[in-house]
Parts: C-alpha cells; sequence; structure tokens
C-alpha cells in the first residue's frame, strides 16, 4: 500500500512539473485598424493580461483578454467613447480569446494554425487564425492578423457628424504576442 501511493504521488509530482506556466509580457502589442467613410484608423490595446501553459513543446493552453476600456485611439475621446459604445464595454468589459488547438502549416516552418473562441462584445464564436509561432530566448511567440466583421459581433459600426462619417464592417486584428516564463 504504501509502494503504490509512493508511485501515485511520484507521477502526480512529476505530471506538475511536466507544464511550464507562462504569461503574457509587456512587450506584447495589439491594434486594430479600420477604416470611414473619410479615413483609416488604429487603435491600441493598452491593458491586456494573458497565460499559456507548455507541456513537452507543446500549447496545453492559451488566453489572452483585452481590457475594453483601455484600448484608445490616436483621434481622442470621441472616437475612444463611440468605439468603447459599439464594442458594449459596460456589458462585456473584456475581450478574450481562449485557446482550442494548433496545428502546424505547411507553409514554413514557423507557420501556424491556431484555433480558439473569440468573444467581442458577447458574442463568441470559433476563429481560425494563422499566425507565425516561435520560440525565442525562452519566451513564445505569436505574430499574425486576423479580419473580422464588426456585424459578426452584433456590433453596429459607429457614425459621426450625423450618419455622415460611418466605419467600415471590417477590421483587421493585427498582434505580436510574447509570453514569458512566470
Amino acid at each position: 500500500m504504501k509502494n503504490t501511493l509512493f508511485i501515485l504521488l511520484f507521477f502526480l509530482v512529476c505530471a506538475g512539473y511536466a507544464q511550464e506556466s507562462y504569461t503574457l509580457s509587456k512587450e506584447s502589442v495589439l491594434k486594430i485598424n479600420g477604416s470611414s467613410t473619410i479615413h483609416d484608423w488604429t487603435v491600441a490595446a493598452n491593458s491586456m493580461t494573458g497565460s499559456m501553459k507548455m507541456e513537452a513543446g507543446n500549447v496545453k493552453n492559451l488566453l489572452l483578454q483585452v481590457d475594453v476600456a483601455q484600448i484608445k485611439s490616436e483621434r481622442g475621446a470621441a472616437m475612444d467613447k463611440k468605439m468603447h459604445a459599439a464594442l458594449k464595454v459596460e456589458e462585456h468589459p473584456e475581450v478574450s480569446f481562449k485557446f482550442q488547438e494548433i496545428k502546424k502549416s505547411a507553409d514554413s516552418e514557423n507557420t501556424f494554425q491556431l484555433k480558439g473562441l473569440l468573444n467581442i462584445a458577447g458574442v463568441e464564436k470559433a476563429v481560425n487564425i494563422a499566425l507565425e509561432f516561435q520560440e525565442i530566448e525562452g519566451k513564445y511567440k505569436f505574430k499574425g492578423s486576423k479580419e473580422l466583421k464588426l456585424q459578426d459581433y452584433n456590433m453596429e459600426p459607429p457614425t459621426a457628424m450625423f450618419g455622415q462619417i460611418i466605419v467600415g464592417d471590417n477590421v483587421t486584428v493585427e498582434f505580436d504576442l510574447v509570453y514569458a516564463k512566470g
């Protein structure tokens, strides 16, 4: 009985050490690019958190959360207010991505397909994202972009100037995310 308990405890301890935990580094960048009837625009996510678990060189869990209230534009508070309203910040203060699976692409050594659940403005959808994924000096880097339609997430494209300026329905999310041990 003692031997069985010892063996079970040994395997549990080893399994715990087999997974390594990583958190989203401050050097990570996420931008959203879009257009309107007058000009193109870019906003930046200024507050993000994330975690990742690796096991034997494979991603086992990945989470990214973006604080909607901290997504800011270079055009000022008026645009921020309209964008936050479109994202339904009061009801849904975060945008999140939850990992489901990652598969290597045949295209190149560092190209992968990441599959997960993207939740924007309270609407969760399965997405596939082509990206570069690599380990550099003990950190894991995810770099890529994903085009999204606002209306797919029940978001009404913002308007200004009594409807004269209308934001386009398509946006592109560009990301360069770095997960470091910790």
